[in-house]
């Protein structure tokens, strides 16, 4: 396409995107403004919906196609910054505070923040992983690492059952033994 198709196109989406009486364009307003081009514009019209979308972002419009963006968005806040294991103890407090928003979200019926938080909890398991298996790390750091991407892993397995598991590891002589005395601040 070239840049002056790309330019008419985008034209031809927002003028056609300020016709809509649209606050939030989810998908499946973002199907109705594609339809509306084509049947306005026939072939000049037509384009994919994710170009469509990509179009009103720019523009400054508001624009959420999964409920996950949407739970992204409202909960920006809680997600951002979550996610920190350089020590164990730091592990600790941010599998406490993904524990404690998994249960204030599904207390709330908020699957696709539930959804993200397993997601940010994933990732903290494979960085982890990740880490541990890195030979250019110091042999005690990756020792660490692996024991957090445990962790997460228990974690994601068991929620509920996880800080239990969590006491009884911290006091293993065999954890003890690798890690040290091992206590988090309330």
């Amino acid at each position: 396409m070239s840049d002056v198709s790309k330019v008419t196109k985008k034209a031809m989406i927002l003028d056609a995107a300020h016709e809509l009486p649209v606050q939030s364009w989810s998908t499946a307003e973002v199907d109705q403004l594609r339809r509306k081009l084509i049947a306005e514009h026939g072939e000049a019209g037509k384009c994919g919906a994710d170009y469509i979308a990509e179009v009103l972002k720019e523009a400054g419009f508001k624009v959420q196609l999964t409920e996950r963006e949407e739970a992204e968005e409202r909960f920006e806040e809680e997600f951002e910054d979550i996610l920190h294991f350089s020590t164990l103890k730091d592990a600790e407090v941010s599998l406490t505070r993904l524990d404690e928003l998994l249960r204030r979200f599904q207390a709330h019926g908020e699957k696709a923040a539930v959804d993200r938080v397993m997601e940010i909890a994933r990732l903290g398991k494979r960085r982890a992983e990740m880490i541990s298996l890195n030979r250019k790390v110091d042999a005690q750091k990756r020792r660490e690492k692996k024991e957090i991407a445990e962790w997460f892993r228990i974690w994601l397995e068991m929620p509920d059952g996880f800080f239990d598991w969590l006491e009884v590891r911290k006091a293993a002589p065999e954890f003890r033994g690798t890690f040290g005395e091992f206590e988090v601040e309330e």
